[in-house]
């Protein structure tokens, strides 16, 4: 644990809340200026075009982002430089003609793909694992900030009645407090954001009562979070029949949203629920119209796929057409999914994204009964690991499977164990060192693996019973 986190896990709740509201502040004014609400109509605006509205944007915007990437950012000037000494005149100016970029190369070279004109001190830095355990740095310029967040606020807001000037919450990966503690609160109030920050870390059968009094507290008007973290409250809502924390609209990111999940959300808190899709790389993103249907976001990024068959399950390569300064051609994301050629009767030509797969990380069960969604920010602060892969063996055992950096050595491992035990508790943590994490058919890894004994998830089914009723 870092030394700011162990120093704000010691602050009382008021101080914990100040200084998220004074974060809340500062990241407002990256995200926000008097241009957000033109921004935003125009993403509106943009939901109807015709096909060859969006085809002449995205061409010219492509055309663009192409010329910039070749002539000015290192990464892709130097490959072109190279392919042009081997006596290869392919044109730049075809997408087609662009080598994939792969994870680990914008990993270990992430410097290299900042424009010359760009003063990396100047722009927005954010540092995320993914759910790989691969970690990245990406650079933002203010103006590509505000244009993502625009593209947010009128495709997760308006699309469903709702602004940033409303009170919300967002179920997150943060700490709030240290995972052995028992009593509220878990969360804080960042009024920078009008957001309530609730910890996924804390959801436990007999806390998570103090989740729904606190959305209720604050007069939530909508929220936010991981489908298995949302699906736990309304299980609670539902089971206790509380009519207090009734929203507008319930909104899942960074996990898949089953049927079962989304119905039972939905009957919990009297609202619709909405899936969303996207990655802190901004080269593509989705999401939900009031049909219940995955919008691709056309002015976001380019996906290719391997077959010219939509309804085909295929790799999403992506090409961000937002950030170009910072630009990523046919980027391969991760995720795969197909499209479907059908209409959407929502009146938007927005094409519609049949499924996305590769974002299944099994839940893992600490002990006294929390499920623990996602367990990336470990990873995050530069551990040197190149890929990794969390295996839940028994209640009191976790693996690690990874492939070290170089720089891993024996703080580095405590270090990673001692993260994951914020997280679930006084676990054995055994870390298996290998070359390569075991992927599956379709060339990918699970980042997380649940492999308890149907005794054990018997027992915990159980235990978890016993605690709600106490």
């Amino acid at each position: 644990m870092s030394l700011s986190l162990k120093i704000y896990h010691k602050l009382p709740a008021w101080s914990q809340s100040l200084a998220a509201s004074l974060r809340g502040y500062y990241l407002s004014s990256w995200r926000y200026d008097k241009r957000t609400e033109k921004l935003v109509e125009a993403a509106l605006e943009r939901d109807c075009w015709s096909a060859k509205e969006w085809r002449d944007f995205r061409e010219n915007r492509l055309e663009f982002i192409l010329n910039r990437a070749a002539t000015e950012v290192p990464f892709y000037r130097e490959q072109w430089a190279e392919r042009r000494r081997s006596g290869d005149k392919s044109s730049w100016e075809m997408l087609e003609n662009w080598a994939i970029l792969e994870k680990q190369t914008l990993r270990t070279r992430a410097t290299e793909f900042v424009a010359d004109d760009c003063r990396r001190e100047k722009m927005y830095h954010e540092h995320t694992s993914g759910t790989t355990g691969t970690s990245l740095n990406l650079w933002s310029s203010a103006e590509t900030v505000k244009l993502w967040y625009a593209l947010f606020e009128a495709r997760c807001r308006r699309w469903y009645g709702v602004s940033r000037r409303d009170r919300w919450a967002i179920l997150g990966g943060q700490l709030i407090v240290p995972v052995s503690t028992r009593k509220p609160p878990f969360w804080v109030w960042n009024a920078g954001m009008n957001q309530l920050y609730l910890s996924s870390y804390h959801l436990a059968p007999d806390l998570i009562n103090h989740y729904l009094d606190a959305i209720a507290k604050y007069r939530v008007t909508y929220i936010l979070g991981y489908s298995s973290a949302l699906y736990a409250l309304a299980q609670e809502v539902l089971r206790q029949k509380r009519k207090d924390v009734q929203l507008k609209v319930a909104m899942t990111n960074a996990e898949p949203l089953f049927d079962y999940q989304r119905e039972t959300i939905s009957e919990a808190f009297n609202c619709p629920v909405r899936e969303t899709y996207g990655m802190a790389e901004v080269v593509a993103a989705a999401s939900d119209c009031d049909r219940g249907r995955l919008h691709q976001w056309l002015d976001t990024g380019v996906i290719e796929t391997d077959s010219t068959d939509k309804s085909q399950t295929e790799d999403f390569i992506c090409t961000g057409l937002i950030n170009a300064d910072m630009p990523l051609i046919r980027y391969r994301v991760g995720d795969c999914g197909s499209f479907s050629d059908q209409q959407c009767d929502c009146g938007r030509t927005l094409p519609l994204i049949e499924k996305i797969e590769g974002r299944s990380d099994d839940l893992l069960y600490t002990t006294d009964g929390r499920r623990v969604g996602r367990l990336d920010p470990v990873f995050k602060n530069d551990l040197p690991v190149n890929e990794a892969q969390i295996i839940q063996k028994s209640l009191k055992q976790i693996v690690v499977r990874l492939v070290p950096a170089d720089g891993f050595n024996q703080q580095a491992a405590k270090n990673l164990a001692d993260r994951i035990r914020e997280r679930m508790g006084d676990v054995e943590v055994i870390f298996e060192t290998v070359t390569e994490i075991p992927r599956t058919e379709r060339g990918k890894f699970r980042a997380v693996i649940c492999n308890l004994s149907a005794d054990e998830r018997l027992t915990l089914k159980n235990q978890g019973e016993n605690l709600c009723v106490e």
